[in-house]
């Protein structure tokens, strides 16, 4: 059984590194040590994730996927979560979150059949619950946040993100020097939305996406 830490953070200004102590404490009280950390700044309410399927397609069945909090692993919707739901249970992977005390036991191998096969029940009802959770306060937060610009628009005071001249500036002299979408994305980790709206600027433009 090999422990694999999966540390996410929504945005590049975000740390995605700050649960680690929290992790590799969590295993080391039980002895135990994770034998790979996978860390991504990606919103956990899309399933484009390298490093999350990266981990994945490195377990062998009965790994440990740890997580600080389920909200780490998803804020998916219905549809997403039973994908990665999915995903996680045909490659036989336990997950194991500080934020869900009925996971800690999957960290251990002393069970019998029975009583693994109660905990993956147990389990599989908290992650389910706790996931919906987090999915209900992404778009709570989304439709506080839409409404908060939708009142600034009328009041004249909302002005938008500002934005990163630098990056930018940068982009757009990747574009026109002939660079593929897909490289300027993966170089600056830039939106492909936030790249169209850039090429509009540049001509001629890289016409590969």
């Amino acid at each position: 059984m090999h422990i694999r830490a999966y540390l996410r953070a929504s945005t590049r200004d975000q740390d995605a590194k700050r649960a680690r102590d929290d992790l590799f404490a969590f295993a080391e009280e039980r002895g135990l040590k994770i034998a790979a950390s996978y860390i991504e700044n990606e919103s956990g309410a899309s399933l484009q994730r390298p490093q999350l399927f990266r981990l994945l397609h490195d377990c062998h069945p009965g790994d440990i996927l740890l997580v600080e909090q389920v909200d780490r692993l998803s804020r998916l919707n219905a549809k997403d979560w039973e994908q990665l739901k999915s995903e996680i249970q045909t490659r036989r992977v336990k997950v194991v979150a500080l934020d869900l005390p009925t996971s800690w036991m999957m960290a251990t191998a002393d069970k019998d059949d029975i009583q693994s096969r109660m905990l993956d029940a147990i389990n599989g009802m908290m992650l389910d619950m706790l996931a919906a959770i987090a999915r209900k306060d992404y778009e709570d937060r989304r439709r506080r946040q839409a409404q908060g610009i939708v009142k600034a628009k009328a009041e004249g005071a909302y002005k938008g993100r500002p934005e990163d001249v630098g990056r930018n500036t940068a982009i757009l002299k990747m574009l026109e020097g002939g660079m593929s979408w897909n490289s300027i994305v993966a170089a600056t980790g830039c939106s492909r939305s936030t790249l169209a709206r850039l090429a509009k600027r540049s001509a001629p433009v890289s016409i590969e996406r």
